[in-house]
């Protein structure tokens, strides 16, 4: 069915998906030819058939990469650096 219509990502790869299951590929092809001569959005075809797809939680990926890590490292020895120069300048003020 990718022929047919723009799949773009996985939200769009589940939303075919979804669709075949719920109107059927036949349903589908007649749709995107309505749509005009060339591929259209899936948005349009749901559109077309009057359907509203589900709406799919991206799933979210939490990979940490070494840029990042190397950035967290630098924000945590900044954060540090200004908690011990707060910390003796409280101090100094509680003395005086």
């Amino acid at each position: 069915m990718e022929h047919l219509v723009r799949v773009q990502n996985e939200r769009d790869r589940r939303t075919l998906a979804w669709l075949r299951e719920h109107v059927g590929d036949a349903a589908i092809m007649a749709a995107a030819r309505r749509c005009g001569p060339s591929k259209p959005y899936l948005s349009m075809v749901c559109r077309t058939l009057g359907v509203t797809a589900p709406r799919f939680s991206a799933q979210c990926r939490h990979t940490p990469s070494a840029t990042g890590e190397q950035s967290l490292a630098a924000i945590r020895q900044i954060l540090a650096s200004r908690a011990r120069r707060g910390t003796s300048v409280l101090a100094g003020m509680q003395r005086g």
